[in-house]
């Protein structure tokens, strides 16, 4: 499959403002060059194009998947798009996600939608600490399935406490794989090629260099 998409995805993140460059603190206290904001995916045509995206990475890394499930709140239009964008593929996923809290009236539970089962993929914008992962698959093995792997936007190959990175910590602890749209390797990428300030590519490659990961 054309590996084209990820350079795309970079290119419309920017166009959206969704991936700024400048100075961001990140919740590390690291000043980052580059700041992602999936939450700026708010409208219908750049949802469902963020969709398309998801579908077209999921599809790429070949997973063998029974259903989505999307993790209250940033999941739960995103595990939506991602189900509509497969199925124009011709692949339709029952798909699921969570309240935070029960409700104890009507259908009554925390889950929402298909019932959990089979092998399922987690769908998130990114993974920060690695807590909604942890109780996705938490949530998911209670209920007899089995998490088959998680789906996100950008991985910024970025360490965490430790010397793994967040995605790496996640692969280790629960023996998963994370794929991802694009990744921070997709970004230089871009910024090396595209028209764009030489000192932001310089910036970016000097934060990679402090805190990235191989």
């Amino acid at each position: 499959m054309n590996e084209d998409f990820r350079q795309d995805f970079i290119r419309f993140a920017i166009a959206q403002n969704v991936l700024c460059f400048g100075e961001f603190k990140t919740k590390a206290g690291r000043l980052s060059p580059y700041f992602f904001n999936a939450g700026l995916f708010n409208d219908g045509i750049s949802l469902a194009k963020l969709g398309q995206f998801y579908a077209k990475a999921i599809r790429a890394a070949e997973l063998q998947v029974d259903m989505l499930f999307g993790p209250a709140y940033k999941g739960i239009p995103l595990v939506s798009a991602i189900a509509i964008a497969l199925a124009e593929t011709g692949v339709n996923l029952p798909f699921a996600y969570n309240r935070k809290e029960a409700k104890d009236h009507g259908e009554g539970g925390t889950i929402v939608g298909a019932p959990l089962k089979g092998r399922v993929l987690i769908v998130d914008d990114v993974i920060s600490a690695g807590t909604s992962v942890r109780e996705s698959v938490d949530l998911i093995r209670s209920q007899g399935a089995e998490p088959a792997g998680v789906a996100i936007a950008l991985d910024r190959m970025e360490k965490g406490t430790g010397e793994l990175s967040a995605v790496q910590e996640v692969r280790k602890n629960f023996a998963i794989p994370v794929i991802s749209i694009a990744t921070l390797d997709d970004l230089q990428s871009y910024l090396s090629s595209a028209q764009l300030s030489s000192e932001t590519y310089a910036r970016v490659t000097q934060y990679r260099e402090l805190y990235g990961v191989c």
